[in-house]
């Protein structure tokens, strides 16, 4: 069934000893989209990305991944899908020629040499082919970690926290791919810390204590949470966010460098709470529209006082 979507599922569970990690997760990823998984450590998010990719089965729930059923096709499932860990899996005591040679002996690929060579040249990695991989820095082995992904040409790649622990630049060059893979129809599902990561994705889900508790767009999401945010600046803002963060109508007092971002559910009440803060001309305050680190600082805080146990 092709309905437009390479992910289409509802429902799924997962428990391990009784504890169940994913609780009932509904999703439908369009083809060609790069959708991101946020959320806290032990959120879900590697067993919910391992249950669409076929490694795991679901308890309950069902649905499918490109087309074919989670429950009963996973062995189909795995010959069309790229899965990019988060520890480089890759042999260090190999090259990067030799790695991907055997990979793609793995995958049973009959023009493998063709592949590999393609590979490595798509990924900017044919000039260290015959380099050891143990000796690359984190960026190269996210290079070749994604170029082992990509090569038994998967129609969906699912990349669990890829960029971690990699530089600035390295994480800039590895998302301009991930762009020009999707421009070509391939569809990325990825989990990240990262905001500057999630602004990049076409659509997000956030999950906490298994459960997914919001998803949409970036700027869908911000408008949804309903947070009325204000921005301030000036003398010892340290000090000024211990006073305003136990006061009536701040639900968050977040510091990005010599800015605070002071936030709440009701505008009222926290116009209120600050307006003698205005006041005081150390300060510059101006209402600002919140971040998506905002918004998923409330969802983390709305989520451990209403679903942990």
């Amino acid at each position: 069934m092709n309905d437009g979507y390479a992910i289409h599922v509802e429902g799924l569970t997962k428990r391990f000893g009784g504890r169940a990690v994913v609780k009932g997760l509904s999703l439908r990823v369009k083809e060609g989209e790069i959708y991101g998984f946020l959320g806290p450590n032990g959120s879900g998010k590697t067993t919910s990305i391992r249950m669409l990719c076929g490694l795991l089965t679901p308890d309950e729930g069902s649905g499918t991944c490109l087309g074919y059923d989670v429950l009963r096709q996973t062995a189909e499932i795995k010959r069309h899908v790229g899965y990019m860990t988060q520890r480089f899996s890759l042999y260090e005591d190999l090259t990067l020629r030799e790695n991907l040679d055997f990979v793609a002996r793995m995958y049973g690929m009959t023009n493998r040499r063709a592949a590999v060579e393609q590979a490595l040249e798509d990924l900017g990695l044919a000039q260290h082919s015959r380099q050891l991989a143990g000796t690359l820095s984190g960026g190269w082995k996210q290079r070749l970690a994604l170029a082992a992904c990509m090569l038994h040409t998967p129609r969906l790649l699912l990349l669990d926290e890829p960029t971690a622990g990699v530089d600035p630049k390295a994480r800039r060059d590895f998302w301009a791919q991930i762009h020009r893979l999707a421009a070509r129809g391939i569809t990325v599902l990825v989990s990240t810390h990262y905001m500057d990561e999630a602004e990049r994705c076409h659509r997000l889900a956030y999950l906490a204590y298994g459960e997914l508790l919001a998803q949409g767009t970036p700027s869908e999401l911000v408008a949804a949470s309903g947070l009325t945010t204000w921005s301030v600046e000036g003398e010892d803002v340290h000090a000024l966010a211990e006073q305003l963060r136990a006061l009536p109508g701040v639900t968050q007092v977040v510091p990005f460098g010599h800015v605070l971002h002071v936030s709440g559910s009701d505008a009222q009440a926290l116009a209120a709470t600050i307006a003698p803060f205005q006041e005081d001309r150390r300060y510059r305050w101006t209402l600002t529209q919140p971040g998506l680190e905002d918004v998923f600082i409330q969802l983390m805080e709305s989520a451990r006082d209403e679903l942990s146990p």
